[in-house]
């Protein structure tokens, strides 16, 4: 470390998890490196701008590039502590690929030197720290590595996971308790006394698997209460009930929280993360793996109802609100709202327009469909048809009078207020539940 306490820090990864994290530890006042292989994004950062939406973080990156804290490359460099945060997506068979941490891993060895930190931060199946480690330890014979050595080793080994919120990933990463699991108890206390930099919440360390775990324990945990809601939204469908009401009413319960049903789940952790835990358990875990088909067979459930509804009524435009996997942002990772409407557009063609805030154009799958994208304003005067697929703020405030002669089939619950289906002519006031 240097003298005057501030290490140089390498961040490899850029993306959602990656530029927020080089931009709060550039704050703190180290001086920071962030690499990716996207020589666009790269650019982008060394002019202070952000290739990703997110709450602020515009200023923050603009602010460090100016005072010389930050920077971008696509090469690795030499530091004191280097972060790990690249994607960790899964297979077809749900298998999880962890080529891009052992690719960051074998760009980082060649230049680590005696005291250096590597810590990942990517979310990751149990023991990737640890392949992590043999890694480095096969390319650098040179250097000690812990869980490699008697002595006292030369570098330190570390995983922390991130806990964050899209929206509101600046405050979180800064507020949120973190668990720093080490190779070895003194890699965990070498990470922590770097988190406790920039991070304000507790650091509680442990051991490297443990952490691993608990990150992908967090986001089953979310993916099983919510196939609860899911199921429970299909149910009252099937026996022709509002599930809302039933939720707000179960809900008074003081030992019951329901949380709120949707289209699916989506989104790069609670969508994949618990594939890992199955993959590395396979016979243990029977309820996170039906919970993760719950969600994903709401997403079917949802395009067959919305094609019902569009079928019934050959000359109505049809208007699907949202594509991102949750409210008020750009990210559309493993989204079921893009999935419903890419799939509408397969089918229906012109008649489906498209409203979402947070994108300038259409995804590749949408290309030659005939779907086109517009605004809100321009849906509730052209089209006759809703199918609210994502609670954006913008969709939530449109009072009834816009929406009240509209057929609404609305997922996300944000229009209570909206009629009920009625028999006859005057179904043209509809709402269906999720």
């Amino acid at each position: 470390m240097k003298s005057e306490n501030k290490p140089d820090v390498c961040v490899v990864g850029l993306g959602y998890i990656g530029l927020p994290t080089a931009a709060i530890i550039a704050r703190a006042g180290c001086k920071v490196l962030g690499v990716d292989i996207s020589q666009a994004v790269v650019d982008t950062i060394n002019r202070g701008e952000i290739h990703i939406e997110e709450v602020d973080l515009d200023g923050l990156v603009q602010g460090v590039v100016a005072r010389g804290l930050l920077s971008a490359a696509t090469q690795v460099a030499p530091a004191d502590v280097f972060v790990i945060a690249v994607p960790t997506p899964f297979d077809k068979q749900h298998a999880p690929d962890i080529s891009y941490v052992l690719a960051a891993g074998a760009a980082v060895a060649p230049v680590l030197k005696p005291g250096d930190i590597v810590i990942l931060e990517s979310t990751s199946p149990v023991g990737t720290t640890e392949q992590l480690r043999d890694l480095i330890h096969e390319a650098r014979p040179d250097l000690k590595c812990p869980g490699h050595t008697h002595a006292t080793p030369d570098i330190s080994i570390a995983y922390c996971p991130e806990r964050v919120l899209p929206g509101k990933i600046l405050e979180e990463l800064t507020n949120n308790d973190r668990s720093i699991g080490g190779i070895t108890p003194r890699c965990a206390r070498k990470a922590l006394a770097f988190y406790k930099r920039f991070v304000r919440g507790t650091c509680v360390t442990t051991d490297a698997r443990s952490a691993e775990m608990t990150k992908l324990v967090e986001n089953a945990y979310r993916d099983v209460n919510i196939a609860f809601a899911n199921e429970l939204s299909m149910v009252a469908d099937h026996m022709g009930l509002d599930v809302w009401e039933v939720i707000r009413l179960a809900n008074r319960h003081p030992r019951v929280n329901i949380l709120t049903p949707g289209p699916g789940v989506g989104g790069h952790c609670i969508a994949v993360d618990p594939w890992f835990i199955v993959h590395g358990a396979p016979q243990q875990t029977p309820l996170i793996r039906t919970a993760r088909g719950v969600n994903d067979g709401k997403i079917h459930h949802v395009i067959a109802t919305a094609q019902k509804l569009i079928a019934a009524h050959p000359d109505a435009r049809v208007a699907c609100l949202g594509l991102a996997f949750k409210a008020n942002i750009d990210d559309f990772r493993e989204s079921p709202a893009r999935l419903v409407a890419a799939t509408l557009a397969r089918r229906f063609g012109e008649r489906i327009q498209v409203v979402e805030p947070y994108a300038d154009g259409l995804p590749r799958e949408f290309e030659g469909t005939g779907a086109t994208q517009i605004d809100v304003d321009t849906a509730l005067e052209e089209c006759d048809i809703l199918i609210v697929l994502v609670d954006h703020d913008i969709f939530r405030v449109v009072p009834l009078a816009e929406r009240a002669t509209k057929l609404v089939y609305d997922t996300r619950g944000i229009w209570p207020d909206q009629p009920k289906a009625v028999e006859g002519e005057a179904q043209q006031n509809l709402r269906l539940a999720s």
